[in-house]
């Protein structure tokens, strides 16, 4: 019983042990609102200066469900969405080239590069992204968001006339997007459904409302 709990301590002390967890946005993001979309990278990406692999390299990443390789970088640092189940990350995007993106690969400091893209289609502008994960696991109000993201609207306008209010939502079902505003259903606690138009994200560029992945 001892040796057990010996292993187990050398274990946790190493760090060999290690519980990964998702990365998934809970309030609202202000320091990357210059970005487009996302692009789902490999275990091992390699950051340029350029847009060329001649020229110089910043910096060189392995990442693994339990580790991050330079050791300095976190996934909460690398990704904008870590799912661990899936093994899927997914990096902020803030350009895009036909072979190439530019990559924000440190979000604590801002950090950016290219990276080749290995497949066309792991890339993804926000408006894909959120049609594609809100339809599929529906939408979280983030923390630090403006009340008036809780008013509904007959039209996709700040003018519009306001239908509803969101109270207590359970479910926040995506139905359309068009540009900064979403056609919503909303479940609230009185089990009634409403739907209208909400703003997912300012004029700016900041994101109000964020997919529900788990």
């Amino acid at each position: 019983m001892k040796k057990i709990l010996l292993i187990l301590g050398l274990i946790f002390v190493t760090g060999s042990f290690v519980q990964a967890e998702n990365v998934v946005p809970d309030r609202i993001i202000t320091d990357t609102i210059n970005t487009y979309g996302i692009y789902q990278v490999n275990n091992e990406v390699i950051v340029y200066s350029e847009p060329d692999e001649k020229s110089a390299i910043k910096q060189k990443i392995l990442w693994t469900k339990d580790d991050v390789i330079p050791q300095n970088l976190t996934k909460a640092d690398l990704f904008i969405v870590y799912l661990e189940k899936n093994d899927l990350g997914l990096m902020s995007v803030t350009d895009e080239m036909e072979d190439w993106v530019e990559v924000i690969y440190n979000n604590q400091t801002g950090e950016r590069g290219w990276i080749k893209k290995d497949d066309p289609y792991k890339f993804n502008t926000w408006v894909n992204f959120y049609s594609m994960y809100g339809k599929k696991y529906g939408l979280k109000i983030l923390k630090g968001a403006p009340e008036s993201i809780t008013y509904m609207y007959g039209s996709p306008d700040d003018n519009a006339k306001k239908i509803s209010t969101i109270n207590k939502p359970e479910v926040i079902n995506l139905n359309i997007i068009k540009g900064n505003w979403m056609l919503v259903t909303v479940m609230d606690v009185d089990r009634t459904p409403k739907t209208g138009y909400i703003r997912w994200r300012s004029d700016t560029g900041i994101k109000y409302l964020f997919p529900n992945l788990k």
